[in-house]
């Protein structure tokens, strides 16, 4: 199993049901799985550039959990210290993406989607999309903290 090494982030891996011919089912729940009540669904599929790189940015508050649940991708995560890269490609494991951490989706296979479960409905402006802000952020965050008496990082 792949360890995650970037904070605020963790693998998930939902139960799975197999139904021999029937086939296989795995299932979601709030504070059970994903550590978070769900606001927001949504997919990205039918990548044409499979090239492209989506993502791209960090959230202020935001927490998410993604799934590949067909094909293939490669998800980046960065937490303005440490980076790492996690492909998905089986579909009852995910990751966790907790705040404050720039990600990226790439490597998609021609059959890819990648499901995302959100902790809230879209607000411009949670997200961070210049990578130099992200770091700027980031630091002035763990200065608060630690000027707070907050060793936690």
């Amino acid at each position: 199993m792949i360890e995650i090494i970037v904070k605020n982030s963790k693998l998930i891996t939902l139960p799975r049901i197999d139904d021999g011919i029937d086939g296989s089912i795995s299932a979601a729940e709030n504070f059970n799985h994903i550590p978070f009540a769900v606001k927001r669904v949504y997919y990205i599929y039918n990548l044409i550039n499979q090239k492209a790189i989506r993502g791209k940015h960090a959230h202020k508050k935001l927490e998410q959990a993604l799934f590949c649940i067909n094909g293939a991708c490669e998800i980046g995560l960065d937490d303005g210290t440490l980076h790492q890269e996690i492909t998905l490609d089986t579909p009852n494991t995910g990751i966790y993406l907790g705040v404050e951490l720039w990600h990226t989706m790439k490597n998609f296979s021609n059959n890819c989607i990648l499901l995302v479960l959100a902790s809230d409905v879209y607000k411009k402006d949670d997200y961070i999309r210049d990578y130099d802000e992200f770091k700027k952020y980031i630091d002035l965050r763990r200065r608060r903290r630690v000027r707070g008496g907050n060793g936690n990082q």
